[in-house]
């Protein structure tokens, strides 16, 4: 069971406006913040994965493309929870890889969206229901 993840990010402010307002929409709560790294829990005293942020101390370009992070998914409760999460997404003028919609390619039931963050990093929301 994976305990935690580290992102390096190279605007640590620009990084916490963002994830503070995407995180409680996929289960998460505020950890930890200091001005050097800042984190999130999974809310509701529930188990998972906590991610903490760090700022980028060597600068270099990022690609899913590459070696390392392909991209990150959050598992959600509910479709609905997925499109709220997709609305989101368009308010915030981010990138949209795929809308949500299910994916057949993938084990069933599989319902997601895919959207690039504004560091290039692609996240997903899927729910594995077949309803809300």
């Amino acid at each position: 069971m994976l305990g935690h993840i580290g992102i390096n990010v190279p605007d640590l402010g620009g990084a916490r406006a963002y994830y503070d307002a995407l995180m409680p929409l996929l289960g998460y709560e505020p950890f930890f913040d200091a001005d050097d790294e800042f984190s999130y829990r999974p809310a509701g005293d529930r188990f998972g994965a906590y991610f903490f942020f760090y700022p980028t101390l060597e600068e270099r370009a990022y690609s899913r493309h590459s070696t390392g992070l392909q991209h990150l998914a959050f598992s959600l409760r509910s479709r609905s929870a997925v499109q709220e999460v997709f609305q989101h997404v368009l308010d915030s003028g981010d990138e949209v890889i795929h809308e949500p919609r299910e994916f057949p390619e993938y084990p069933p039931p599989y319902y997601a969206t895919f959207w690039l963050d504004p560091f290039g990093f692609m996240l997903e929301a899927v729910c594995h229901r077949d309803v809300d």
